[in-house]
Formats: structure tokens, C-alpha cells, sequence
């Protein structure tokens, strides 16, 4: 696969990873388990992010302390803390650099389906779907931020590591 679309890929694939991390960072303590649940709200983005980053989604299982909750439909057993989901982004972008840095010309053209089959993309689709679930959620969670202690971080223009 063209080294070049790979690059392309990991730096906004990761500047949107960098923009959840940055988020997470700034929620101040008190701000994190309210009724508008950010604590959840990331959670969410990165249990799917982990699952989107599964080559073969029917061997997904999150890391411990984490549970298939999410595809149960139900809130998870606990509130987790910053310092866990932090731990839980770090492991995700580390999935997602070594799974786009590692990309085949076979690989890129292989699908990714769920178990329902309700989802079936080639794997560059899917990482473009996750990188916009991300994005999607680090501008909710960033929201958040500017209701609650009215600031944000800043966009970030691409990852600062390179691939």
C-alpha cells in the first residue's frame, strides 16, 4: 500500500484521537460524572474505536477493566475514571498507528463486517467511519466543556508523531 496514503491516514486519524485525549485531559473532576455523563460520552468513543480497529470484529473484547456493555445496550458496571479512559486512549492510538502503519494493498481492499452484518466496509472505509466517530464525539464532549467551564482545547491540525 502507497506509504504516502498511509501517513495521510495515521496523521488526521490520529489528530482526532489527539482531539478526544485533549478533551478528556481538560474535564475538570467535577465536571465528569454530572447528568450529561462525559465520563460515558468518551467511554462510548472509545470502546467503538477499539471494536472499529478489530480486523476481525467477532475476536473483539475490550481490555480489562472494560465490558461488552455497550453491545448489551446498558451503562457499564461503574464510572470510569480519567485516568483509565486516558489509559484506554493511549491503547487505542497505539491500535490504530500500528494497524494503518501495517497496512497491505491486500489488507486495505479485505472488509471488515460485524457479526450482524448489518456493517460491512473495506478496512479503509471503516477507519474513515471511525475516524469521523471520533471527531464526532471529541467536538460533543468539547461542547461539553465550553457549557460547563466555557473553554476547550484547540483543534489540532494532525498528529504530532509521525508513522
Amino acid at each position: 500500500m502507497d506509504n504516502a496514503l498511509k501517513e495521510i491516514l495515521w496523521r488526521q486519524f490520529g489528530a482526532s484521537i489527539d482531539m478526544l485525549n485533549n478533551a478528556i485531559t481538560r474535564c475538570p473532576t467535577a465536571c465528569w460524572d454530572t447528568d450529561k455523563k462525559f465520563w460515558y460520552n468518551a467511554y462510548h468513543c472509545l470502546f467503538f474505536s477499539d471494536y472499529y480497529l478489530t480486523l476481525e470484529p467477532s475476536h473483539f473484547s475490550p481490555p480489562e477493566p472494560f465490558s461488552l456493555s455497550e453491545f448489551e445496550d446498558r451503562m457499564p458496571e461503574r464510572v470510569y475514571s480519567k485516568e483509565e479512559l486516558l489509559t484506554y486512549l493511549q491503547f487505542c492510538r497505539q491500535k490504530c498507528r500500528h494497524l494503518i502503519g501495517g497496512l497491505t494493498a491486500e489488507t486495505a481492499k479485505s472488509f471488515w463486517t460485524n457479526e450482524s452484518k448489518t456493517m460491512s466496509y473495506n478496512v479503509i472505509e471503516i477507519l474513515l467511519y471511525n475516524m469521523r466517530h471520533v471527531q464526532h464525539h471529541a467536538a460533543q464532549l468539547n461542547l461539553l466543556l465550553r457549557q460547563e467551564i466555557n473553554d476547550a482545547p484547540e483543534w489540532v491540525y494532525e498528529a504530532e508523531d509521525k508513522l
